[in-house]
């Protein structure tokens, strides 16, 4: 039940002692409010680095061809490696837990894109249909590769949208259009975006029409796959791997340059990792810093029931239990250090949409933020502080005698 009486007794003594409250509730109030700051700007870096992550596939794994450095059974070091086409088939022979798999090959001359009389410079790519997947990508228009155009050598290209717009600009409809690259005819085929505004001034055509047409016979520059295993399982994926092509090119399986292996899931895991020690840091400042207020506002409440010691007497002496007395103290507490708080959190969270609404997003940085179950837990610890705070010198003031409190000057 409300208490009147109550409440303007507790409004009464905040008056008479307006700077300590201040004082005491800014406390609180700055604990929350760098609490808030702290956990929206990691989460900020946290939203940065996962959209550079998630350009690909998170759970991506590539492999390149480099350069011998260990000698191995009469090769010298030095010599380059050379992924083919049995490389590819290989892996996807024996190696288990892949979800989607392309490979590259990449020809000199690739840019010039041209249709009509118009011109531009765009990243010709040769690939498999599951690059669409490795990439994050999505058909806009039509479709994309398919295996038929893999295994017929067809001359058929998915575009980009700032493709379609550089070189379609009367409105025409790019799909069954051809286009020119490097003066042979492709078929558009289907028009991509990219979710996350990268990779999308490119134009894919199928890797087995790109070593045919452009002189490439079997060779391949990448191999790029996807995976459903666990982190730890990925690893050993990645040694089979090393292992199968250290076996058919005949290198040290230990020379990692020989083949350059990276595996976007591990490390993307390691970010995810990192960012929860972050978090738990930032809980460990940012509740360091609560307790020091709420000691300030456990000390100030003290001097409270010191100061009303004759008071609580004459309460106890008429008839008033110890637990009207403990809620008496504690809900001064509550309010100190609730409205103290939640004025902190208010402001933390307008600072950080401030902060994002105003500075531009950058890779390592963007959309500072709080989840809603962080603002409802810092909203708890407020309440629960403030009871806390309120505790010890509740329980004090509960225990003074009457005759005591009376005779105290």
């Amino acid at each position: 039940m409300f208490d009147v009486d109550k409440w303007q007794e507790i409004f009464s003594t905040i008056k008479k002692n307006k700077l300590r409250t201040f004082l005491t509730g800014f406390s609180v109030a700055w604990g929350i409010f760098m609490l808030i700051i702290l956990l929206g700007s990691g989460k900020g870096l946290q939203n940065g680095i996962e959209t550079q992550f998630k350009q690909d596939a998170v759970n991506s794994i590539w492999l390149f061809p480099g350069q011998t450095s260990i000698p191995y059974q009469g090769f010298t070091l030095g010599r380059r490696i050379r992924f083919t086409n049995e490389d590819f088939d290989e892996i996807i022979k024996t190696v288990d837990g892949i979800e989607h798999i392309s490979s590259r090959y990449f020809f000199g001359g690739s840019g010039t894109v041209s249709y009509k009389n118009q011109f531009g410079s765009f990243n010709v790519i040769s690939c498999h249909p599951d690059n669409l997947f490795i990439e994050n990508a999505k058909v806009e228009e039509g479709r994309f590769l398919n295996e038929l155009d893999i295994k017929k050598y067809r001359k058929v290209a998915s575009i980009g949208v700032p493709v379609a717009k550089a070189l379609f600009k009367d409105g025409e409809n790019p799909i069954g259009e051809h286009i020119k690259i490097n003066n042979i005819l492709f078929k558009i085929v289907g028009i991509f975006s990219d979710p996350n505004e990268r990779d999308m001034n490119r134009v894919f055509i199928p890797v087995s029409t790109a070593q045919k047409v452009f002189g490439g016979s079997n060779r391949i520059n990448r191999i790029t796959l996807t995976t459903t295993v666990p982190v730890e399982q990925s690893e050993k994926m990645t040694e089979q791997m090393r292992a199968n092509l250290a076996k058919r090119h005949h290198f040290d399986i230990d020379d990692k340059k020989a083949v350059y292996i990276n595996n976007t899931l591990k490390e993307f895991q390691q970010f995810q990792n990192l960012f929860l020690g972050i978090r738990i840091f930032v809980w460990i400042i940012g509740i360091g810093t609560i307790i020091a207020g709420i000691v300030g506002v456990s000390n100030i409440m003290m001097i409270v029931v010191k100061e009303r010691t004759k008071e609580i007497g004459i309460r106890k002496a008429i008839g008033a239990t110890p637990g009207s007395v403990v809620g008496l103290i504690m809900m001064e507490s509550i309010l100190i250090t609730g409205f103290a708080g939640y004025l902190g959190l208010v402001f933390g969270v307008g600072l950080l949409e401030l902060i994002s609404s105003n500075m531009p997003s950058t890779d390592f940085f963007r959309n500072p933020e709080v989840d809603f179950r962080v603002a409802v837990s810092a909203t708890a610890l407020l309440v629960i502080s403030g009871a806390l705070a309120g505790l010890v010198p509740a329980t004090k003031a509960a225990r003074i005698k009457p005759i005591v409190a009376l005779r105290d000057e």
